[in-house]
């Protein structure tokens, strides 16, 4: 081997090795990837922004129920002209149908999407199916909420929603590590 072509071994070499030097230290100092608050803060409102939360998840219209708990609250809706509500006496049974002004929000009746406030806590991250996971507990407030989920009616009937909209919510998510930075598993 000539001397150029073992000098040109070495200068590829030691390339090659400042590259992955520079590559894991890279990857090891990934600002998106450590479990800070910002962080989690970051990662959950880009999934709530695209997962708004809803009244109905499992509703179908027409909806037709007995229930009086349930014929309570879809009355609410009735009341703020999302719906449509026939009685059939006979079977004392209530059949919803969805107005035009309500189509923009059926089935699901979503009132917003969350956005947290602040990260109140952290389990120690433990490894999940080949990832590092972690437990947070978080504020939130909800954003682009419509007229009709602020009435007194809604609120009183969905507590949930009511919660939800107080200013003053919380709740937890699970957040996974990868290479992109965090995020929450299906």
């Amino acid at each position: 081997m000539t001397l150029a072509r073992k000098a040109s071994a070495a200068t590829l070499k030691a390339a090659v090795a400042l590259l992955a030097i520079t590559l894991s230290s890279t990857i090891g100092c990934n600002t998106k990837n450590k479990p800070t608050p910002e962080n989690f803060i970051s990662t959950l409102n880009a999934y709530f922004l695209e997962h708004p939360d809803c009244l109905l998840v499992d509703t179908r219209f027409p909806y037709e129920t007995s229930d009086p708990a349930k014929t309570k609250q879809l009355n609410t809706l009735v009341k703020s002209q999302l719906l449509e509500v026939s009685v059939e006496t006979a079977i004392h049974a209530s059949r919803f149908t969805v107005t035009p002004t309500g189509a923009r929000y059926a089935p699901r009746f979503c009132f917003g999407h969350r956005v947290v406030t602040s990260i109140d806590s952290q389990t120690p991250l433990t490894v999940v199916n080949g990832f590092r996971q972690t437990q947070v507990t978080y504020h939130y407030k909800m954003e682009d909420v419509p007229v009709w989920a602020k009435s007194d009616d809604v609120l009183a009937a969905f507590p949930k929603l009511a919660a939800a909209t107080s200013g003053q919510a919380s709740d937890n998510a699970t957040l996974a590590q990868t290479i992109a930075g965090w995020q929450i598993p299906d």
